[in-house]
């Protein structure tokens, strides 16, 4: 059986209730069913008051639809990063200019994408350098779209605040940190004139009834949340332990995901493959390889017997 630490999803999901009503299977979603969800994500991401949240089937289809929505012009991605935002905005006619950092904004750039945490490093920007970024761009009627998929782990980190005022979009990922990927649940926060646009692109019923009955009761589950925070970090400092006996440096990461160095990590992973264990690897640099957590001490152990052996 493979052993799949190529994704950055909390392999202990919150508990499906096993008593759901039938009915979210037979009927269209509701009304009321979104905006319990709404309700349920506007407080468990401290949305403001002045800024609104609309609720898709994932963040995957957000990320396709806003390069569509913004208005025409360049956009800065910072990266490396996950490669969707850089596609999707060239396939919505945009050119895309890679920085490593938001410290000199190209003026021709009249949008920015930032993934924070970052996927694959874990790096943060501030809220003051976005705020900073989210002004200038406000002058040339642009975006700064935050990605903040890995964001629940670090609450803190995240500039849902800056919504309201300013021309920032927030994507917040549901399937990553409450372990349903399978489910397809995003949102995307913004000023009411961009959610609005994003709504009405989106269309009527954007996700499935039990998608909007399940999100809601887990967003709730404040308790869940905070011992699940706990649970994943002692996890991840467990496969940090075990990739620094195989002679790994950690170079990054979130709670999710740990990035890893070794000179030679690109036959680790097709060695590691062999053995019927999968991570990430990348085209920009031979000697990092992204680890996913195990689903406790066995699935770590299997996975320190395979590096020792190799």
């Amino acid at each position: 059986m493979w052993l799949d630490l190529s994704t950055g999803v909390n392999p202990w999901p919150w508990p499906i209730p096993q008593d759901m009503p039938g009915a979210l299977w037979q009927r269209l979603p509701s009304r009321a069913d979104e905006e319990n969800l709404i309700a349920a994500a506007r407080e468990a991401y401290a949305v403001p008051a002045g800024a609104e949240i609309v609720a898709a089937s994932g963040t995957q289809s957000l990320i396709q639809w806003l390069p569509q929505l913004a208005g025409d012009g360049p956009v800065a991605i910072v990266g490396p990063t996950y490669n969707e935002h850089a596609a999707s905005w060239r396939l919505g006619g945009h050119e895309v200019i890679a920085c490593a950092g938001l410290d000199e904004l190209p003026q021709a750039v009249r949008h920015a994408v930032v993934v924070n945490p970052n996927n694959p490093d874990g790096r943060v920007i501030s809220r003051a350098v976005l705020a900073r970024v989210a002004s200038q761009l406000r002058e040339r009627s642009g975006w700064l779209v935050v990605d903040e998929a890995f964001a629940d782990l670090e609450p803190d980190v995240s500039v849902v605040g800056l919504c309201a005022d300013l021309p920032v979009v927030v994507l917040r990922s549901f399937g990553k940190f409450y372990g349903l990927a399978g489910l397809r649940l995003g949102f995307v926060i913004a000023s009411p004139e961009i959610a609005q646009r994003i709504a009405l692109a989106l269309g009527p019923w954007p996700c499935s009834g039990p998608a909007l009955h399940i999100g809601a009761a887990a967003l709730r589950d404040r308790d869940w949340a905070d011992r699940t925070r706990l649970t994943i970090q002692a996890q991840a400092q467990k496969l940090d332990a075990v990739l620094a006996n195989a002679g790994f440096t950690i170079a990054g990461g979130t709670g999710l995901f740990r990035l890893a160095r070794r000179a030679d990590a690109g036959r680790l992973h097709t060695m590691l493959a062999t053995q019927h264990i999968w991570c990430r690897r990348f085209e920009w640099a031979d000697d990092l390889l992204r680890f996913g957590l195990p689903a406790g001490d066995r699935e770590l152990e299997r996975l320190a017997a395979a590096l020792g052996s190799l």
